[in-house]
């Protein structure tokens, strides 16, 4: 691919990029550039993650080294009980892998990072005392405020988890790091920090989120919002009827978003269509190539939820098959974890 090329699959279903120009100098320039995403270990992986997955098997395809922050320290500054850090680490250390091979994403080049490993060095640490004499409380709470659970009493240790994600980017040394738009203000905070300890700042790359299946970012705290990377596929079926979906509407849908950022995704990088099946009274199966096909039918309420639900659901269980074959030892793994 041309450094032109691999600009466009990257931004593509991207919301901001800061910014492309380096972005673009950075693929003309650098062979094999790094990319890396922190997910703290709070909350079980879910259905939401693919998003992201999706997102870092384009820079796999680009020709980046990718680097999945593990970050259980931070899982503990965001509330995490200090007991359950490293079972959930084992949890994560386990799932994200057959997430990525489930969309057929050659790992070769994925490096998978347990921030704790780095995180308790001497030199990070003395930096990240040297960055905390420059950010003021404001500008740390301000920063992670979409992030962090600080409640009405907050405590020290969400204060530091954007530092310290400040300071990875230098620490994996890597050219650009990616989240969602939620993130947006730790990120511009890493841009205007790591300059004032002598290092560079990175591209930020950002990824819409997406809605829940009842009409709101999908959240691990919030079962029915979600679904499991561990569902049976009656389990994945029930939720997605259940989710909402209000015929004609698109806003807030998270099963029309859900089929926009990763399943008409996996389907155009396949050649493959999506197929709606339907009874022949009710006008026989739909077969579409791109997602706005299929959301200019369902905002002309020429599409009935119902039949959308279920194609989604059954693209679903698919997708969540290969991740399926090991669910033994994965339950075991969320169990501890999680209870």
């Amino acid at each position: 691919m041309t450094p032109e090329q691999k600009f466009a699959l990257l931004k593509r279903n991207t919301q901001e990029i800061v910014t492309e120009e380096e972005l673009l100098t950075l693929l003309k320039t650098r062979k094999k550039p790094a990319v890396y995403l922190g997910t703290a270990i709070t909350g079980r992986p879910h259905l939401g993650y693919y998003v992201w997955v999706l997102k870092m098997a384009d820079f796999l395809k680009a020709g980046f080294t990718v680097k999945v922050l593990l970050a259980d320290l931070h899982g503990a500054l965001d509330n995490t009980p200090w007991p359950l850090v490293e079972k959930r680490y084992n949890y994560y250390a386990q799932i994200i892998p057959a997430m990525f091979s489930s969309l057929g994403a050659d790992i070769k080049n994925v490096q998978l990072i347990k921030g704790s490993d780095f995180q308790l060095k001497k030199e990070y640490y003395l930096d990240l005392l040297k960055l905390s004499t420059f950010t003021t409380v404001h500008d740390a709470r301000k920063a992670a405020a979409e992030v962090v659970k600080f409640g009405d009493n907050p405590k020290l240790g969400g204060l530091l988890y954007p530092l310290m994600q400040a300071l990875d980017e230098e620490y994996l040394q890597v050219d650009v790091q990616y989240g969602g738009i939620d993130q947006r203000k730790i990120l511009m905070f890493a841009r205007e920090t790591l300059p004032r300890l002598g290092y560079q700042r990175r591209i930020e790359f950002m990824t819409p989120l997406i809605p829940g299946l009842v009409g709101k970012k999908m959240s691990a705290s919030d079962p029915k919002s979600k679904i499991d990377l561990l569902d049976d596929e009656k389990t994945v079926v029930d939720k997605v009827k259940g989710a909402y979906c209000e015929e004609g509407i698109v806003e807030d849908n998270g099963v029309l978003a859900f089929l926009k950022y990763v399943l008409m995704v996996l389907k155009g990088d396949n050649k493959e269509k999506f197929i709606i099946e339907r009874p022949a009274k009710y006008g026989g199966n739909l077969t579409f190539t791109n997602y706005q096909q299929v959301e200019d039918l369902y905002v002309q309420k020429q599409l009935h939820p119902l039949d959308l639900k279920m194609a989604v659901a059954r693209e679903i269980n698919v997708l969540l098959a290969p991740v399926r074959k090991n669910k033994e030892k994965l339950e075991r793994l969320a169990r501890e974890a999680y209870g």
